[in-house]
């Protein structure tokens, strides 16, 4: 192939390392991408008519290379991965090999705090300002956060949910502030990186990690605060998807309140998984009647499918405000005895 392999974009290799690994290793690949993401690289890939030997060589070992420096970055740092890799490559190709890897994998900030102990990163950062800590949580795993959160005061988790929620994205110069201090006291090492964190979906996933009261806590806060904002996030706590996590007892008392035409809506576009579990906790005959309803309802616009879902996600979370079912989530209050 006479493409210049210099001139090659990001998803220009990645298809080619896919179509290098075969379909078999690329099917799993696929699993860990989102529907945009597969979308882009089959497209790419279909582009693809003839990959050389040379350039397919050249690929697979700057794939190689990428996977060992970070390897290296996530056992020691930067700084280690880059002094292991100029031992093995010499000082340029190792600068050409962590310039690739934060180019195409975006090493993110505070990589050092998603393996340290959210116990010891609360005591460093507790004291400081909301917005610092709405920083932090926001690059840190979400079980991280949640556990963080929780053991913030209360006047201040509101604050921070609400700032992580309404954050778009930081400059590097202040990342790389925050990170400085914050790497001083757990002594690590990180990469740089310019990359939008935090928004709801990010709070969403850190207050699915929290205990049930303190979930309350902030939710009750905010609706005082930003009414918008506290129903937007509420809305994403709990999916129609999530039924599936719902013990049967509680489905079954789901399936008691609400409206049964709802349901049919609902399950009109649901999971296999879901129609199975909704269907095992109905009577035999309940479930015959709704599947023979379900098959001659006729074409039903989207829109009304996912008010349906909307309205039975609603009734979800009434039934756990008033204590009728429960919800698995972190920490100890949904612990039953």
């Amino acid at each position: 192939m006479a493409r210049q392999k210099r001139g090659l974009t990001g998803k220009q290799k990645a298809a080619i390392l896919l179509i290098s690994l075969g379909p078999d290793v690329s099917a799993q690949v696929y699993k860990h991408l989102t529907e945009e993401e597969i979308e882009q690289l089959s497209l790419e890939i279909s582009s693809v008519k003839k990959v050389g030997s040379e350039l397919k060589e050249d690929v697979l070992d700057q794939f190689h290379q990428i996977a060992l420096a970070q390897d290296y970055i996530s056992q020691g740092g930067i700084g280690y991965a880059k002094s292991v890799l100029e031992k093995a490559f010499g000082e340029q190709e190792a600068s050409n090999i962590i310039n690739r890897l934060t180019a195409s994998l975006q090493v993110r900030p505070f990589d050092f705090a998603r393996k340290a102990d959210p116990q010891q990163l609360l005591n460093f950062i507790q004291n400081e300002h909301p917005q610092t800590i709405a920083l932090v949580l926001s690059y840190l795993d979400a079980e991280q956060s949640g556990q963080i959160l929780s053991e913030l005061n209360q006047e201040v988790q509101a604050e921070v949910a609400k700032r992580i929620a309404t954050m778009d994205s930081t400059s590097p110069e202040i990342i790389s502030q925050v990170e400085q201090v914050l790497e001083r006291n757990v002594s690590a090492s990180v990469a740089e990186d310019y990359t939008q964190t935090g928004g709801i979906q990010t709070v969403v996933e850190v207050l699915n990690g929290v205990d049930r009261s303190t979930e309350r806590t902030i939710l009750d806060t905010l609706e005082v605060q930003d009414p918008d904002l506290a129903e937007e996030i509420k809305k994403r706590m709990f999916v129609f998807e999530d039924i599936v996590i719902l013990d049967n007892r509680a489905i079954q008392r789901v399936i008691r309140e609400v409206e049964n035409e709802d349901l049919r809506l609902s399950l009109r576009v649901a999971s296999d998984e879901v129609k199975d579990v909704i269907f095992k906790n109905m009577s035999q005959r309940m479930a015959e009647t709704f599947k023979e309803e379900m098959e001659y309802m006729g074409p039903v616009r989207l829109r009304d499918v996912e008010e349906a879902q909307t309205r039975v996600v609603s009734t979800i979370r009434r039934l756990e405000d008033i204590g009728e079912i429960v919800i698995a989530r972190g920490g100890g209050d949904d612990i039953i005895v």
